[in-house]
């Protein structure tokens, strides 16, 4: 199955951050995936199926259409 997102994705995962946001960008893409927390900046790594099973929404690139 190929994956459907990109780096500097925003995506929404199943489980909010301490910080109360839940809303991540995707900064980097390999065997593991870097999210950065969209509110505190806070940067946290995980493999790819991980990160698959708490993926719950892919918002896509706030740059698409500019």
């Amino acid at each position: 199955m190929k994956p459907n997102y990109k780096l500097q994705d925003h995506v929404i995962m199943k489980k909010g951050h301490p910080c109360g946001y839940n809303e991540w960008i995707i900064t980097r893409m390999g065997v593991d995936i870097k999210l950065k927390c969209v509110h505190c900046g806070r940067e946290i790594m995980m493999d790819r199926l991980e990160f698959e099973k708490k993926l719950k929404k892919i918002i896509g690139d706030n740059n698409e259409g500019k």
